[in-house]
């Protein structure tokens, strides 16, 4: 993307949180990971996000995830929109990625900084200095599962800030989208921030959804995303509910985890997770293999197992 304006134009719909996939090494498999872009984008998804949470960006170090960067988009091109995340502890690191990210054609994607005792005012500060940093604008990433839970207040004042021009919201309490999307939505594009329960928030009027387990299950979740995106909830609520068993256990074992295990068994290019996390051990592999092939009997998931 060139600038903010077609940020804002093109960053709706679904997007496919693409896990890096690690050799048992540590190494990136940069190849594949270009075959899980090119799945999703041939499926007829919105746009990647590269690098989030569930790409495990807190093991990276800032060379490698700017060689990511750089990597995907020589893959992508302009075909879609790319979100970026730029997010670390370290506001230099910070900058310098969302620096890059703008320049590359992707939107960098910036959480607060994690750290003790920072206050609301701090965090203005911050955004402040840079979201206006990028040229393709800047998305407010609210994860409270690795960093600090931004109040829908404070949203209200960072959507003031110069250069936003998204959100990314993983709050999903009822009171925080409500009012989130009754105060912001038509000022930012508003995005949720998980596939597991995406249906209040999409007919609460967000713009759209990032999902990590499309990537182990690519066609059923974007049919239901679709489902609900042209008003045909039920179809929707039904193809969700087709997965509940597989969202048990990535709940209970770590989505990251639980994805790569899953893409395996499809033959798919996800790798091994990096430490603090471990991969999955037999029991739990094959648990989801027997999870994976109950939803591929069913012909509305879009997919066979061998």
């Amino acid at each position: 993307m060139k600038n903010i304006d077609e940020s804002r134009a093109r960053l709706h719909g679904i997007f496919n949180i693409t896990v890096t996939p690690f050799g048992a090494d540590g190494s990136i498999d940069l190849a594949g990971i270009a075959r899980s872009i090119e799945r999703v984008l041939g499926l007829g998804y919105d746009g990647v996000l590269i690098g989030g949470t569930y790409g495990e960006f807190p093991v990276m170090s800032p060379d490698e995830r700017a060689g990511l960067f750089r990597h995907v988009m020589d893959v992508v091109g302009t075909r879609a929109p790319v979100m970026l995340c730029s997010a670390d502890s370290d506001p230099r690191v910070t900058r310098d990625l969302s620096i890059l990210a703008g320049e590359l054609g992707g939107v960098p994607m910036v959480m607060a900084p994690y750290v003790s005792e920072i206050t609301d005012a701090q965090i203005l500060a911050f955004f402040r200095e840079i979201a206006p940093l990028s040229r393709t604008g800047t998305i407010i990433y609210n994860a409270p599962g690795i960093g600090i839970t931004l109040s829908p207040a404070l949203i209200e004042q960072l959507a003031e800030v110069e250069g936003i021009v998204a959100l990314k919201q993983g709050d999903l309490s009822v009171g925080a989208i409500d009012r989130i999307a009754n105060t912001l939505s038509g000022r930012i594009r508003l995005f949720c921030a998980s596939d597991l329960a995406f249906h209040g928030p999409m007919m609460n009027g967000f713009d759209g959804i990032s999902t990590t387990n499309s990537c182990a299950l690519p066609e059923l979740v974007l049919a239901s995303f679709r489902a609900i995106q042209e008003g045909r909830a039920h179809e929707s609520r039904d193809l969700h509910r087709l997965w509940y068993s597989y969202r048990a256990l990535a709940r209970g074992m770590g989505q990251p985890q639980t994805v790569k295990a899953a893409m395996a068994l499809r033959g798919f290019d996800g790798g091994s997770v990096r430490r603090p996390l471990l991969d999955l051990d037999a029991g739990q592999k094959a648990a989801v293999a027997e999870v994976m092939r109950t939803i591929a009997a069913d012909p509305r998931a879009g997919f066979t197992l061998a």
